[in-house]
């Protein structure tokens, strides 16, 4: 092990513990590790943004390509700075007023026809009377779950009588969707946490003991 990867491997380490140090208790380790890796994130993104976004999208096709054409979003990216204001500070709503109804106007049609539609029809199709009877039950179960679901967030009628009982099945797919998604999130932050627990382990242990003996 070089000078360099063990100096690396010892200050990797140092942030790990610092940051599993919150387990005991809030200290200035960890706020240290906090800032860095916050002060880290920012200016990385801000590199990034610039060369990929500004430079690549807007700065380069303008002067290569001649589209002149991309210094309005260019001037609505720089009226967001007026937040900075507080006599032009309402200008960068003009900004924000393009961007969401753009986005949603955009996103409205994607997510019609890229996600609501094809469940739609994906949902309603699994049901085949030839298929094996597990499948056959899956599929009903499927149906049920998501007309139920559907019933739950129905709010134009009082939830009473046949609605209120679908309703009261519709909350519990909906926990146990939610239960699903809560252990799919645990178990990825857990095998996070083993690789983490091996570089301890194994590189910064073990690579010191190698190196020192």
């Amino acid at each position: 092990m070089s000078l360099v990867d063990f100096l690396q491997t010892w200050i990797i380490a140092f942030f790990t513990l610092s940051l599993f140090s919150f387990l005991y208790k809030d200290n200035p380790f960890y706020k240290f590790a906090e800032h860095i890796f916050a002060g880290l994130s920012a200016g990385y993104y801000v590199g990034l943004i610039w060369h990929s976004v500004i430079i690549q999208q807007m700065v380069d096709p303008m002067l290569q390509d001649g589209r002149w054409w991309l210094i309005f979003p260019g001037i609505l990216g720089a009226m967001m700075f007026s937040r900075f204001s507080k006599n032009y500070g309402w200008v960068s709503r003009l900004s924000l007023a393009f961007v969401m109804g753009n986005t949603a106007g955009i996103f409205l049609l994607s997510e019609l026809h890229g996600k609501v539609l094809p469940q739609i029809q994906s949902t309603m199709l699994s049901v085949d009377l030839k298929q094996p009877i597990g499948d056959l039950v899956l599929s009903i179960i499927i149906i049920a779950g998501v007309i139920t679901t559907l019933i739950f967030f129905y709010f134009s009628k009082e939830h009473k009588g046949l609605l209120g009982g679908a309703a009261r099945v519709g909350i519990w797919f909906i926990m146990i969707s939610f239960g699903a998604h809560f252990g799919y999130t645990v178990m990825a932050r857990i095998s996070l946490l083993i690789g983490q627990v091996q570089f301890l382990i194994n590189d910064w242990i073990g690579g010191t003991l190698q190196a020192l003996l």
